[in-house]
């Protein structure tokens, strides 16, 4: 097989290039998670999409095709929240962990899923560890109240592949966009997603409504799907084909920031422990976002 006609589409440049059907789209990404293309077919990829863009309907079909190929986990219909965590923290404590702890103590079902991107960021991963919840080794069963941590390798082989792309050529690919849309379970859950630029908040929303999924979007702290714990972003609720619009941004002078922790892993981990055995306050913003993704999961 060959993707060559469909670069040949797409690698027009940002004004020439054609979109691709959502079919199409799902065939062509379909053979880049399998691995049946070059090498140098996957660099003409990923630098044809960055440069042309995904346009919903492509990335639908992106999802399609990843959904084909994963290794879902079994959540035997409890309410699930999925946690996307990829980017890591640069300058603010990694707090996707907490978030996770918070939404499994309301008695639901958390999937957290990701890989390190860069080697120089603290990642999710790092924290659970050192709040002794190792990764996943396996695919198994989740129940409510249960966290678990899969990492993107055990889910699908062929998306953690394309990730990696990124660590060669130095830039973001479509899969870096896929997997914070991408609910890796065997039944409907909640996809908490984050962008990083207000256009790309179009962009996902779309994609979701064409998905038929329920999801939380927001501007997530460095891209991880946690709010940030300084102030509170603007939050939308995607559910039923219609985005509601639940949190406004926070505007205005700050009365009083937040006591953090360090930035490396056991700190924020110590940290966490604190909020969570009650002798250090939940930030305000997290609070909130986890009474909207409750509010969502209660919706039928």
């Amino acid at each position: 097989m060959s993707i060559s006609h469909y670069i040949k589409d797409i690698g027009r440049g940002k004004e020439g290039a054609r979109h691709l059907s959502r079919a199409h789209a799902a065939d062509l990404f379909g053979q880049l998670l399998d691995g049946t293309v070059t090498d140098l077919e996957v660099g003409a990829f990923c630098l044809a999409m960055r440069i042309k863009g995904e346009t919903p309907e492509e990335m639908a079909g992106f999802l399609d095709a990843t959904h084909q190929r994963l290794r879902t986990i079994p959540t035997h219909h409890c309410s699930t929240v999925v946690l996307p965590s990829y980017n890591g923290a640069r300058k603010l404590p990694v707090l996707t962990p907490l978030l996770a702890l918070l939404l499994a103590r309301q008695g639901l079902a958390v999937v957290v899923h990701g890989s390190p991107t860069e080697d120089r960021r603290i990642s999710t991963q790092n924290v659970f560890l050192a709040l002794e919840l190792p990764a996943q080794t396996a695919i198994t069963p989740i129940a409510s109240g249960e966290v678990q941590f899969a990492p993107t390798t055990l889910l699908c082989p062929g998306l953690a592949r394309l990730l990696d792309v990124r660590r060669v050529v130095g830039l973001r690919n479509s899969a870096h966009s896929l997997v914070k849309l991408m609910n890796p379970c065997d039944g409907p859950a909640i996809v908490v997603g984050s962008y990083t630029h207000p256009e790309y908040a179009v962009a996902m929303t779309e994609t979701q409504k064409l998905m038929h999924a329920s999801a939380l979007l927001l501007r997530g702290t460095e891209g991880e799907p946690v709010a940030d714990p300084r102030r509170t972003p603007a939050m939308d609720a995607i559910h039923a084909g219609l985005c509601t619009r639940v949190q406004e941004a926070q505007t205005g002078a700050l009365a009083q920031l937040p006591d953090l922790p360090a930035l490396d892993a056991v700190s924020t981990a110590r940290w966490t422990k604190a909020v969570l055995d009650g002798q250090l306050p939940v930030p305000d913003p997290i609070a909130q976002q986890v009474a909207h993704i409750v509010r969502l999961s209660e919706k039928k």
